[in-house]
């Protein structure tokens, strides 16, 4: 049996396939063979007017106010297989990108930019783990791999009064067979602004049919003095009602992590790994920056949680209080869970309003 080019790794690069792969950008919007770089207008055709075709013409796009943009219309079956793209910081959580699989008419992807690529505060934080790495300085990259079958798309909301001057973007993907057990890449984000007292904090519920958990990633705001990681996030899988099937221990040590990510005596560690990290601590500055602020993540590439019918995952949040007792936080926590699963997918709650996202 020939190569499909999927589920690459060390192991198999250096095999042949048939495969085909093809990349789409602002200097191939369609990502045709051989139509790369044609370009005779675009953001560039000022600095290139003196070299003509060919030399940087169109490297961007620009959004117009409250506009969405088709980034990607593509012919299956094949795969995403890496996104690049950078923006300005203050656009992260006021772009929307959204994925359509196989022409559904509900997004499967519906994510504020900066979150999806575990930048979730609109300040600059490099990340380097295997799904997504961030490079300086607000390089975005993403390495799930994305399969559909007859098609995919991709598009941009701009939620903002203002004009978006200067998105950068490159969709590489590949044309090949799919297998029939491959299923579609999902991502919903959501945020309790602030935590109800003595609630938990959705990350995903609702889920319906076969799939795996494959990652998650949060943005945290402490809005208490002290440590804020005491709480168990919750897996309730295929008929759980009152208790999980998977239950953790505390936020640090979901995250890869141990004893308030202390390190040295006094700090937070920050860290990028593989396969989990708290790469981003934002600090007051004793003026105008009040609360401490947290960005996270864990993906589950190695241990996937897999569930049969149905899927609700929760976290606390937990500090402590006098007398060695636990104080629920009313925190802002924005997440972003990320799945594979077999369609149809359950409808998405709606996404809030632009007031809702923004980083206040």
């Amino acid at each position: 049996m020939s190569f499909s080019g999927l589920n690459m790794s060390l192991g198999n690069l250096s095999r042949l396939s048939n495969a085909e792969t093809r990349s789409i950008s602002p200097e191939n919007f369609t990502g045709a063979h051989g139509q790369g770089g044609m370009a005779t207008e675009g953001t560039g055709s000022g600095p290139a007017r003196e070299l003509g075709q060919g030399w940087k013409i169109s490297p961007s796009i620009h959004l117009a106010a409250h506009e969405t943009v088709t980034l990607a219309e593509i012919e299956g079956p094949g795969a995403i297989q890496h996104i690049w793209l950078t923006v300005a910081p203050q656009w992260w959580r006021k772009l929307v990108i959204r994925f359509y699989w196989d022409g559904e008419e509900t997004p499967s992807v519906e994510v504020p930019l900066g979150d999806f690529f575990c930048n979730g505060w609109s300040v600059r934080c490099n990340v380097t783990s295997l799904a997504v790495a961030v490079n300086p300085a607000g390089g975005f990259n993403c390495y799930w791999e994305m399969p559909f079958r007859r098609s995919a798309r991709i598009t941009l909301e701009n939620l903002a009064p203002e004009d978006v001057l200067g998105f950068y973007y490159q969709i590489t993907y590949t044309l090949t067979d799919v297998p029939d057990d491959a299923a579609y890449f999902h991502a919903q984000w959501r945020r309790s602004n602030p935590l109800p007292y003595k609630d938990v904090h959705t990350l995903l519920d609702g889920v319906q049919g076969q799939g795996h958990y494959v990652g998650t990633y949060l943005a945290w705001g402490v809005n208490n003095n002290n440590w804020w990681g005491e709480g168990e996030i919750k897996f309730y899988m295929d008929g759980d009602r009152e208790f999980p099937t998977i239950c953790g221990t505390g936020t640090e040590d979901y995250f890869g992590g141990a004893w308030n990510f202390e390190h040295p005596a006094g700090q937070y560690g920050a860290f990028s790994s593989p396969y989990s990290g708290l790469p981003q601590v934002i600090t007051p500055d004793g003026l105008y920056q009040a609360q401490q602020r947290f960005g996270m993540y864990r993906w589950h590439i190695m241990d996937p949680i897999r569930f049969r019918q149905d899927l609700r995952v929760t976290i606390q949040a937990l500090g402590w209080r006098s007398e060695g007792r636990f104080l629920p936080l009313q925190d802002d926590i924005a997440s972003t869970a990320f799945w594979y699963q077999a369609e149809p997918h359950a409808p998405f709650p709606a996404l809030p309003e632009r007031n809702f996202l923004e980083v206040i």
